[in-house]
């Protein structure tokens, strides 16, 4: 479930700012920039750009959730290399904006990474892994109706933003922690738009 070998998630940032040094930045650019088999990290990126002031662009909530939803769908089907159709690989974003936002993101993950540690790792092999991912791919495809919800795309993709965490550091907790957080979704959705 799991990547080869156990990354930073300050390391996936620095790997994705060393790759922006033009004035945009393609997502086929970011996946070379990754690795092909960077499936977790991917969606850490994706999911974490999702959470910033960026997600009130019509359409990036979708969007994420889509590449979301096909990258937990190649993870369930044990596919070793990461496949995005081209409508996807060629959106590009600027790469302005997006050292801007991984130097926002520096201080808040250099605190989390503290507290992360490899265990409960039985966790993230199959088939007991199946059924998170399965979880997380049912929030991903939801993501796009989230559009017409102000906020409620972020608060999913900071779930998901967990989970990716969680497979990237082993960390089988914060696995756990995702997946109780991703059941109170419907209800932060529902408070969101149709409360007061």
């Amino acid at each position: 479930m799991s990547e080869d070998g156990t990354h930073a998630l300050s390391d996936v940032l620095d790997r994705l700012e060393g790759s922006a040094t033009g004035e945009s930045i393609s997502v086929d650019e970011v996946v070379k920039a990754l690795g092909q088999r960077s499936f977790a990290s991917l969606m850490l990126i994706f999911t974490l750009i999702s959470t910033s002031p960026a997600s009130a662009i019509p359409g990036l909530t979708a969007t994420v959730g889509l590449i979301a939803a096909l990258l937990v769908s190649q993870m369930i089907f044990g596919r070793k290399c990461v496949w995005l159709p081209g409508f996807i690989t060629r959106r590009e974003l600027s790469s302005g904006k997006l050292r801007k936002g991984i130097g926002w993101l520096r201080k808040p993950i250099g605190f989390i990474e503290r507290f992360l540690k490899p265990r409960l790792t039985f966790l993230l092999h199959r088939p007991l892994s199946l059924l998170p991912l399965i979880l997380i791919l049912g929030l991903a495809l939801f993501m796009p109706v989230m559009e017409i919800i102000p906020t409620s795309g972020s608060i999913a993709s900071a779930v998901i933003a967990l989970f990716a965490a969680g497979l990237l550091t082993r960390d089988g907790v914060l696995v756990v922690l995702s997946l109780v957080l991703l059941l109170a979704v419907p209800v932060a959705v529902w408070y969101l738009g149709f409360s007061g």
